[in-house]
């Protein structure tokens, strides 16, 4: 998509200068974009539907590590991170605008890669990028991502409204993304300790790109509906397993249990996590960044779901005095406690 092949200097584009190279070869592909890139404001109309909007920051040494992470990815993670939440609602993503905080490291091939994946992520997604804004950072490079989808009132999917007796649902596997990120964290450790090694990746492409290029569950989104199936309650899942079902308990004012044994994990995810004498089922539970779908549903819609193979129930929703509950494979009770993410950790 881009050209150059020698290092440009950002300051010698200017702002908008910048602006004009990186979107001047978008092409509007939804309907719903009046007016994107180009004036004071996008123009977008859903004719009646309910706008559904989410922003996500991404922070140099934070959120990602340019040690191992190339910038194609990462303009990728980047897009399919905001464009989960708009899935995790029940709803139809359309539109992103990004803004970039840009140090004086970078030059605009640097960036040009970054939105090489902003670019990739958007055209495979169908989502036009209307939008945004970049200026100069002190503190590395700064990544904010709004994203901005719709839905009929009534196909919308909340936290809030999980009911007892619903089952608990989960897309694809879990703690891939936890277990590539202690595998990259290895590899650049021996690095910094000897340049001469070469990381050892080899056979792990699976859980590394589960950390480097997620993909956000539009597809489960686009089953459900087609199976007529509207979650009781949704959420994704960027902070693990089991801080999202917490979230879920706490606003809807329900139990669960969940079941060990239903957690499902990628034999790659239980191998490596064993390989660093971590548990497999807290990589899953704790580990966050899988970008999956966590769903409840009414009961009577299991014989519709039960043969499909990206989805698994792992448990059900309960009264709320009974708490929330792990139920391991040897059948011991164990209160369910989130320890991911924590954005203000230090």
């Amino acid at each position: 998509m881009f050209e150059n092949s020698e290092r440009t200097s950002i300051e010698s584009l200017g702002e908008f200068g910048l602006i004009d190279h990186l979107t001047n070869m978008i092409t509007i592909k939804q309907p719903s974009t009046k007016k994107g890139i180009g004036d004071d404001a996008a123009v977008i109309d859903f004719e009646g539907k309910k706008a559904l909007i989410s922003t996500d920051m991404l922070l140099e040494g934070i959120h990602f590590d340019l040690a191992y992470t190339p910038l194609k990815h990462l303009g990728y993670k980047s897009v399919q991170v905001n464009l989960s939440d708009i899935y995790a609602m029940n709803g139809i993503a359309t539109q992103v605008t990004v803004s970039i905080g840009i140090s004086s490291k970078f030059p605009l091939e640097a960036i040009e890669e970054l939105y090489e994946g902003i670019y990739l992520a958007c055209e495979k997604y169908n989502v036009d990028l209307v939008g945004g804004d970049t200026t100069s950072s002190r503190q590395g490079l700064v990544i904010s991502v709004t994203s901005i989808g719709y839905a009929d009132e009534k196909d919308i999917a909340y936290r809030n409204t999980a009911r007892e007796g619903d089952l608990i649902c989960v897309s694809g596997d879990l703690g891939g993304a936890y277990v590539g990120l202690q595998l990259l964290e290895r590899e650049k450790l021996v690095y910094i300790e000897n340049p001469n090694i070469q990381p050892d990746l080899e056979g792990k492409d699976y859980i590394v790109e589960r950390q480097l290029k997620p993909e956000a569950r539009k597809d489960i989104v686009e089953m459900l509906k087609d199976l007529k199936i509207k979650p009781t309650a949704m959420i994704d899942i960027s902070d693990g397993l089991a801080s999202e079902i917490l979230h879920i308990c706490k606003q809807s004012n329900k139990g669960c249990n969940i079941y060990e044994d239903k957690i499902p994990l990628d034999p790659m995810t239980y191998e490596t996590a064993r390989e660093f004498n971590l548990d497999p089922t807290v990589c899953a539970l704790s580990g966050g960044e899988d970008y999956e779908l966590l769903f409840t549903i009414k009961q009577a819609d299991y014989e519709k779901i039960k043969l499909m193979m990206d989805i698994s129930v792992i448990g059900h929703i309960t009264e709320p005095s009974a708490g929330c509950n792990l139920i391991t494979k040897s059948g011991v009770v164990h209160t369910i406690t989130a320890q991911g993410w924590n954005a203000f950790k230090s």
